[in-house]
Protein backbone atom coordinates (compact mmCIF):
# COMPACT_ATOMS: atom_id res chain seq x y z
CA UNK A 1 0.00 0.00 0.00
CA UNK A 2 1.56 2.95 -1.03
CA UNK A 3 2.61 5.11 2.00
CA UNK A 4 1.03 9.50 2.07
CA UNK A 5 3.69 11.77 1.07
CA UNK A 6 6.94 12.60 3.36
CA UNK A 7 6.81 8.65 4.45
CA UNK A 8 8.94 5.56 4.02
CA UNK A 9 8.96 2.33 5.75
CA UNK A 10 10.68 -1.04 5.11
CA UNK A 11 10.65 -4.40 7.04
CA UNK A 12 13.56 -7.45 7.21
CA UNK A 13 14.54 -10.67 8.60
CA UNK A 14 16.79 -9.78 11.57
CA UNK A 15 16.72 -12.99 13.34
CA UNK A 16 14.61 -12.65 16.48
CA UNK A 17 11.55 -14.99 15.09
CA UNK A 18 12.82 -19.01 15.24
CA UNK A 19 10.33 -19.08 12.44
CA UNK A 20 12.46 -16.72 10.38
CA UNK A 21 10.14 -14.27 9.43
CA UNK A 22 10.32 -10.99 9.34
CA UNK A 23 10.75 -9.46 12.40
CA UNK A 24 12.00 -5.66 12.70
CA UNK A 25 10.46 -2.87 10.60
CA UNK A 26 10.89 0.77 10.34
CA UNK A 27 9.23 4.26 9.71
CA UNK A 28 10.83 7.25 8.70
CA UNK A 29 10.94 10.57 7.67
CA UNK A 30 13.30 12.79 6.00
CA UNK A 31 11.63 15.91 8.28
CA UNK A 32 10.01 16.24 11.35
CA UNK A 33 7.05 14.40 12.28
CA UNK A 34 4.08 15.41 13.94
CA UNK A 35 2.33 12.66 16.22
CA UNK A 36 0.21 11.68 18.69
CA UNK A 37 0.28 8.61 21.38
CA UNK A 38 -2.05 6.55 23.17
CA UNK A 39 -0.53 3.29 25.22
CA UNK A 40 -1.38 0.76 27.70
CA UNK A 41 -2.99 1.25 30.92
CA UNK A 42 -1.43 -1.61 32.33
CA UNK A 43 0.82 -0.99 35.78
CA UNK A 44 3.09 -3.54 33.83
CA UNK A 45 5.08 -1.36 31.20
CA UNK A 46 7.81 -2.34 28.46
CA UNK A 47 10.90 0.27 28.31
CA UNK A 48 9.47 1.51 25.04
CA UNK A 49 6.13 2.72 26.39
CA UNK A 50 7.96 4.06 29.05
CA UNK A 51 10.72 5.78 26.35
CA UNK A 52 7.73 7.05 24.13
CA UNK A 53 6.13 8.44 27.01
CA UNK A 54 8.63 10.65 28.19
CA UNK A 55 9.28 11.57 24.47
CA UNK A 56 5.57 12.84 24.26
CA UNK A 57 5.49 15.06 27.51
CA UNK A 58 8.03 17.00 25.63
CA UNK A 59 5.58 18.03 22.71
CA UNK A 60 8.96 17.66 20.35
CA UNK A 61 8.76 16.24 16.70
CA UNK A 62 10.09 12.90 15.59
CA UNK A 63 11.65 11.61 12.66
CA UNK A 64 10.27 7.76 12.33
CA UNK A 65 9.86 4.56 14.60
CA UNK A 66 11.64 1.06 14.85
CA UNK A 67 9.58 -2.02 15.59
CA UNK A 68 10.64 -5.09 16.69
CA UNK A 69 8.48 -8.59 16.71
CA UNK A 70 9.37 -11.81 18.71
CA UNK A 71 10.43 -10.28 22.00
CA UNK A 72 8.57 -7.57 23.86
CA UNK A 73 11.78 -6.75 25.94
CA UNK A 74 8.99 -5.95 28.93
CA UNK A 75 10.37 -6.92 32.56
CA UNK A 76 13.81 -7.76 31.88
CA UNK A 77 14.91 -4.63 34.62
CA UNK A 78 17.34 -1.99 34.01
CA UNK A 79 18.68 -4.71 30.60
CA UNK A 80 15.77 -4.28 29.34
CA UNK A 81 15.90 -0.43 29.35
CA UNK A 82 19.39 0.02 27.97
CA UNK A 83 18.51 -2.19 25.38
CA UNK A 84 15.75 -0.65 23.89
CA UNK A 85 17.86 2.59 24.17
CA UNK A 86 20.56 1.29 22.25
CA UNK A 87 17.49 0.16 19.40
CA UNK A 88 16.80 3.49 18.97
CA UNK A 89 20.26 4.65 18.90
CA UNK A 90 21.65 2.02 16.36
CA UNK A 91 18.46 3.54 13.73
CA UNK A 92 19.62 7.54 14.94
CA UNK A 93 23.14 7.03 14.15
CA UNK A 94 23.07 5.08 11.50
CA UNK A 95 20.84 8.55 10.40
CA UNK A 96 22.88 10.83 11.81
CA UNK A 97 19.97 12.58 13.93
CA UNK A 98 21.05 14.72 16.37
CA UNK A 99 18.62 13.36 19.03
CA UNK A 100 18.59 9.37 19.65
CA UNK A 101 14.73 10.70 20.94
CA UNK A 102 13.89 11.21 17.27
CA UNK A 103 13.21 7.60 16.85
CA UNK A 104 10.48 5.61 18.92
CA UNK A 105 10.81 2.49 19.94
CA UNK A 106 8.17 -0.41 19.58
CA UNK A 107 8.44 -4.05 20.53
CA UNK A 108 5.86 -7.01 20.83
CA UNK A 109 6.37 -10.61 21.49
CA UNK A 110 7.03 -12.51 24.15
CA UNK A 111 7.67 -11.36 27.43
CA UNK A 112 10.81 -11.80 29.89
CA UNK A 113 13.60 -12.50 26.92
CA UNK A 114 16.19 -10.82 26.52
CA UNK A 115 16.44 -8.77 23.43
CA UNK A 116 18.58 -9.71 20.85
CA UNK A 117 20.24 -6.27 20.39
CA UNK A 118 23.61 -7.71 18.17
CA UNK A 119 21.30 -9.33 15.73
CA UNK A 120 18.98 -5.97 15.21
CA UNK A 121 21.86 -3.40 14.82
CA UNK A 122 23.36 -6.11 12.49
CA UNK A 123 20.41 -5.79 10.30
CA UNK A 124 19.64 -2.07 10.64
CA UNK A 125 21.91 -1.03 7.23
CA UNK A 126 19.69 -3.48 5.77
CA UNK A 127 16.51 -1.82 7.23
CA UNK A 128 17.71 1.67 5.98
CA UNK A 129 18.57 0.67 2.48
CA UNK A 130 15.67 -1.50 1.62
CA UNK A 131 13.32 1.84 2.78
CA UNK A 132 10.26 2.63 0.03
CA UNK A 133 7.23 4.33 0.07
CA UNK A 134 4.91 1.03 0.53
CA UNK A 135 3.82 -0.44 3.76
CA UNK A 136 3.50 -4.30 2.89
CA UNK A 137 6.80 -5.27 3.80
CA UNK A 138 6.42 -3.17 7.61
CA UNK A 139 3.31 -4.21 7.73
CA UNK A 140 4.60 -8.01 7.16
CA UNK A 141 7.21 -7.57 9.74
CA UNK A 142 5.13 -6.49 13.08
CA UNK A 143 2.99 -9.93 13.37
CA UNK A 144 3.62 -12.01 16.03
CA UNK A 145 0.82 -15.03 16.23
CA UNK A 146 -1.62 -12.65 13.05
CA UNK A 147 -2.24 -14.87 10.52
CA UNK A 148 -2.58 -11.76 8.15
CA UNK A 149 -1.52 -8.13 8.15
CA UNK A 150 -4.00 -5.71 8.68
CA UNK A 151 -3.48 -2.04 6.75
CA UNK A 152 -5.99 0.13 5.41
CA UNK A 153 -5.81 3.66 3.98
CA UNK A 154 -7.79 6.88 2.94
CA UNK A 155 -7.77 9.81 0.51
CA UNK A 156 -10.02 12.98 1.42
CA UNK A 157 -11.58 15.14 -1.32
CA UNK A 158 -8.17 17.06 -2.16
CA UNK A 159 -6.04 14.16 -2.26
CA UNK A 160 -4.89 14.16 1.71
CA UNK A 161 -3.60 10.39 2.89
CA UNK A 162 -4.24 8.29 5.54
CA UNK A 163 -3.09 4.85 6.03
CA UNK A 164 -2.91 2.59 8.93
CA UNK A 165 -0.83 -0.53 10.22
CA UNK A 166 -1.96 -2.56 12.81
CA UNK A 167 -0.99 -5.90 14.27
CA UNK A 168 -2.91 -7.64 16.77
CA UNK A 169 -3.99 -11.41 17.22
CA UNK A 170 -4.66 -12.08 21.10
CA UNK A 171 -4.04 -10.63 24.22
CA UNK A 172 -6.18 -8.32 22.86
CA UNK A 173 -8.84 -6.14 25.55
CA UNK A 174 -9.81 -2.29 25.93
CA UNK A 175 -7.57 0.36 26.62
CA UNK A 176 -5.34 -0.70 24.55
CA UNK A 177 -3.63 -4.66 24.20
CA UNK A 178 -1.16 -6.68 22.65
CA UNK A 179 -2.02 -4.55 19.46
CA UNK A 180 0.31 -2.42 17.85
CA UNK A 181 -1.46 0.58 15.76
CA UNK A 182 0.85 2.92 13.63
CA UNK A 183 -0.90 5.68 11.59
CA UNK A 184 0.22 8.22 8.93
CA UNK A 185 -0.96 10.89 7.67
CA UNK A 186 0.17 13.81 5.09
CA UNK A 187 -2.26 16.06 6.87
CA UNK A 188 -1.21 19.47 7.67
CA UNK A 189 -3.00 19.91 10.43
CA UNK A 190 -1.33 21.76 14.41
CA UNK A 191 0.17 18.70 16.39
CA UNK A 192 -1.71 20.23 19.27
CA UNK A 193 -5.24 19.21 17.34
CA UNK A 194 -3.82 16.23 16.24
CA UNK A 195 -2.89 15.00 20.33
CA UNK A 196 -6.66 16.26 21.08
CA UNK A 197 -8.60 14.00 18.55
CA UNK A 198 -6.42 10.77 18.74
CA UNK A 199 -7.08 9.64 22.11
CA UNK A 200 -11.24 9.86 21.45
CA UNK A 201 -10.88 7.65 17.75
CA UNK A 202 -9.27 5.35 19.70
CA UNK A 203 -11.43 5.08 22.33
CA UNK A 204 -14.23 4.12 19.45
CA UNK A 205 -12.22 1.93 17.73
CA UNK A 206 -9.18 0.07 19.13
CA UNK A 207 -10.41 0.50 22.58
CA UNK A 208 -13.37 -0.84 21.74
CA UNK A 209 -11.80 -4.64 20.69
CA UNK A 210 -11.80 -7.62 22.97
CA UNK A 211 -10.99 -10.67 21.64
CA UNK A 212 -9.70 -12.63 25.30
CA UNK A 213 -9.77 -10.41 27.95
CA UNK A 214 -5.95 -9.65 28.44
CA UNK A 215 -4.45 -6.06 28.11
CA UNK A 216 -0.71 -6.65 27.12
CA UNK A 217 2.33 -4.08 28.31
CA UNK A 218 3.34 -3.14 25.52
CA UNK A 219 0.40 -1.96 23.58
CA UNK A 220 0.56 1.81 21.67
CA UNK A 221 -1.21 3.58 18.84
CA UNK A 222 0.80 5.90 17.55
CA UNK A 223 -0.62 9.30 14.28
CA UNK A 224 2.08 10.37 12.34
CA UNK A 225 1.49 13.21 10.35
CA UNK A 226 4.58 14.44 7.81
CA UNK A 227 2.20 18.08 7.24
CA UNK A 228 2.54 18.03 3.56
CA UNK A 229 -1.21 19.13 2.49
CA UNK A 230 -4.02 21.45 4.31
CA UNK A 231 -7.06 19.40 5.54
CA UNK A 232 -10.15 20.51 6.83
CA UNK A 233 -10.59 19.31 10.50
CA UNK A 234 -14.06 17.21 10.44
CA UNK A 235 -12.95 15.64 6.86
CA UNK A 236 -9.84 14.63 8.41
CA UNK A 237 -10.89 13.47 11.42
CA UNK A 238 -13.59 11.35 10.06
CA UNK A 239 -11.55 9.51 7.80
CA UNK A 240 -9.39 8.88 10.79
CA UNK A 241 -11.77 7.51 12.83
CA UNK A 242 -13.05 4.69 10.21
CA UNK A 243 -9.92 3.90 9.40
CA UNK A 244 -8.87 3.14 13.13
CA UNK A 245 -12.12 1.64 13.28
CA UNK A 246 -11.51 -0.48 9.90
CA UNK A 247 -8.45 -1.77 11.72
CA UNK A 248 -9.73 -2.42 14.84
CA UNK A 249 -11.94 -4.81 13.14
CA UNK A 250 -9.26 -6.33 11.19
CA UNK A 251 -7.73 -7.07 14.86
CA UNK A 252 -10.78 -8.66 15.66
CA UNK A 253 -11.46 -10.88 12.76
CA UNK A 254 -7.81 -12.25 13.09
CA UNK A 255 -8.29 -12.83 17.12
CA UNK A 256 -5.96 -15.93 17.73
CA UNK A 257 -8.28 -19.26 16.67
CA UNK A 258 -10.88 -17.08 15.60
CA UNK A 259 -13.26 -17.96 12.49
CA UNK A 260 -15.59 -15.15 13.41
CA UNK A 261 -15.78 -11.39 13.54
CA UNK A 262 -18.47 -10.02 16.16
CA UNK A 263 -19.70 -6.98 15.91
CA UNK A 264 -21.85 -5.67 19.04
CA UNK A 265 -24.09 -2.40 18.80
CA UNK A 266 -25.74 -0.76 21.47
CA UNK A 267 -28.88 1.70 20.90
CA UNK A 268 -30.55 3.72 23.51
CA UNK A 269 -27.91 4.10 25.85
CA UNK A 270 -28.25 6.98 29.05
CA UNK A 271 -25.05 7.26 28.27
CA UNK A 272 -22.15 7.74 25.74
CA UNK A 273 -20.13 5.64 27.79
CA UNK A 274 -22.57 3.08 29.00
CA UNK A 275 -23.05 2.40 25.29
CA UNK A 276 -19.71 1.46 24.74
CA UNK A 277 -19.25 -0.42 28.21
CA UNK A 278 -22.14 -2.63 27.36
CA UNK A 279 -20.95 -3.35 23.68
CA UNK A 280 -17.74 -4.58 25.52
CA UNK A 281 -19.18 -6.53 27.83
CA UNK A 282 -20.57 -8.74 25.09
CA UNK A 283 -17.99 -8.63 22.67
CA UNK A 284 -15.69 -9.76 25.37
CA UNK A 285 -18.03 -12.67 27.02
CA UNK A 286 -16.57 -16.05 26.81
CA UNK A 287 -19.77 -17.63 27.08
CA UNK A 288 -21.43 -15.57 24.57
CA UNK A 289 -18.05 -16.17 22.15
CA UNK A 290 -18.09 -19.82 22.77
CA UNK A 291 -22.06 -19.62 22.21
CA UNK A 292 -20.95 -18.06 18.72
CA UNK A 293 -18.40 -20.61 17.98
CA UNK A 294 -20.60 -23.04 18.47
CA UNK A 295 -23.65 -21.61 16.33
CA UNK A 296 -25.57 -21.33 19.30
CA UNK A 297 -28.23 -18.56 19.59
CA UNK A 298 -28.15 -18.86 23.31
CA UNK A 299 -29.52 -14.72 23.65
CA UNK A 300 -29.57 -15.87 27.50
CA UNK A 301 -25.82 -14.82 27.71
CA UNK A 302 -26.23 -11.91 25.51
CA UNK A 303 -28.76 -10.45 28.01
CA UNK A 304 -26.46 -11.51 31.17
CA UNK A 305 -23.44 -10.06 29.61
CA UNK A 306 -25.35 -6.48 29.30
CA UNK A 307 -26.61 -6.85 32.73
CA UNK A 308 -23.16 -7.08 34.18
CA UNK A 309 -22.20 -4.00 32.52
CA UNK A 310 -25.02 -2.27 34.86
CA UNK A 311 -26.75 -0.44 31.66
CA UNK A 312 -29.92 -2.13 31.86
CA UNK A 313 -32.33 0.48 33.14
CA UNK A 314 -35.65 -1.63 32.20
CA UNK A 315 -35.06 -5.09 31.77
CA UNK A 316 -38.47 -5.05 29.94
CA UNK A 317 -37.78 -2.91 27.48
CA UNK A 318 -34.96 -4.48 26.41
CA UNK A 319 -33.95 -5.78 22.64
CA UNK A 320 -31.82 -8.02 21.43
CA UNK A 321 -31.54 -9.22 17.34
CA UNK A 322 -28.76 -11.89 16.44
CA UNK A 323 -28.04 -11.44 12.93
CA UNK A 324 -30.99 -9.60 11.92
CA UNK A 325 -33.31 -11.58 14.08
CA UNK A 326 -35.44 -10.42 16.91
CA UNK A 327 -34.28 -13.01 20.09
CA UNK A 328 -35.54 -10.97 23.27
CA UNK A 329 -37.71 -7.91 23.73
CA UNK A 330 -38.62 -7.87 27.31
CA UNK A 331 -39.23 -11.56 27.12
CA UNK A 332 -38.62 -14.49 25.31
CA UNK A 333 -39.37 -14.25 21.28
CA UNK A 334 -40.15 -16.85 19.26
CA UNK A 335 -37.79 -17.88 15.93
CA UNK A 336 -36.65 -20.35 14.57
CA UNK A 337 -33.36 -21.82 16.65
CA UNK A 338 -32.15 -24.19 13.67
CA UNK A 339 -32.25 -21.41 11.13
CA UNK A 340 -30.70 -18.86 12.98
CA UNK A 341 -28.13 -21.23 13.92
CA UNK A 342 -27.07 -21.83 10.29
CA UNK A 343 -27.34 -18.13 9.78
CA UNK A 344 -24.60 -17.95 12.79
CA UNK A 345 -22.12 -20.37 10.32
CA UNK A 346 -21.40 -16.88 8.70
CA UNK A 347 -17.85 -15.22 9.25
CA UNK A 348 -19.78 -12.24 10.42
CA UNK A 349 -22.15 -12.26 13.37
CA UNK A 350 -24.47 -9.04 13.89
CA UNK A 351 -25.31 -8.87 17.53
CA UNK A 352 -27.39 -5.71 18.60
CA UNK A 353 -28.88 -4.35 21.53
CA UNK A 354 -31.44 -1.61 21.75
CA UNK A 355 -31.70 -0.71 25.71
CA UNK A 356 -34.20 1.89 25.31
CA UNK A 357 -33.11 4.16 28.13
CA UNK A 358 -31.82 7.04 26.31
CA UNK A 359 -30.36 7.79 22.50
CA UNK A 360 -26.69 7.37 23.30
CA UNK A 361 -25.06 4.48 21.17
CA UNK A 362 -22.10 2.35 21.16
CA UNK A 363 -19.98 -0.26 19.18
CA UNK A 364 -17.29 -3.09 20.12
CA UNK A 365 -15.73 -5.57 17.97
CA UNK A 366 -14.48 -9.01 19.04
CA UNK A 367 -14.35 -13.18 17.95
CA UNK A 368 -15.64 -16.31 18.93
CA UNK A 369 -13.73 -18.54 21.14
CA UNK A 370 -12.93 -21.83 20.17
CA UNK A 371 -10.37 -24.72 20.84
CA UNK A 372 -7.32 -23.46 18.93
CA UNK A 373 -7.21 -20.56 21.17
CA UNK A 374 -5.92 -22.89 23.84
CA UNK A 375 -3.47 -24.19 21.69
CA UNK A 376 -1.84 -21.60 20.40
CA UNK A 377 -1.39 -19.95 23.43
CA UNK A 378 -0.73 -23.25 25.40
CA UNK A 379 2.16 -23.86 23.02
CA UNK A 380 2.91 -20.24 21.81
CA UNK A 381 6.39 -20.59 24.74
CA UNK A 382 7.38 -24.09 24.62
Amino acid sequence: MKLPNGFQSSGIVAGLKASSRPDLGLIYSSQALSWAMTSTTNSLKAPCVSRNRARYATDWPVRGLVVNSGNANCANGDQGIWDNEDFAGAVATSFGLPRVQDILTASTGIIGEKLPVEKITQAIPELIKTLEDDSSNFAEAILTTDTRTKQVAATLRNGVRIVGIAKGSGMIHPTMATMLAFVMTDADLPQGLLRELWPEIVNRSFNQVSVDGDTSPNDMAILLSSNHHPAAQQEFSEALEAVCQKLAEKIAADGEGASKLITVRVRGARTVEEARTAARQVAKSSLVKAAIHGNDPNWGRILSAVGTSGAVADQSSVLITLQGTVVYHGSPQDFEAAKLSSEMRENDVEIEINLAAGNENGIAWGCDLGPEYVHINADYHT
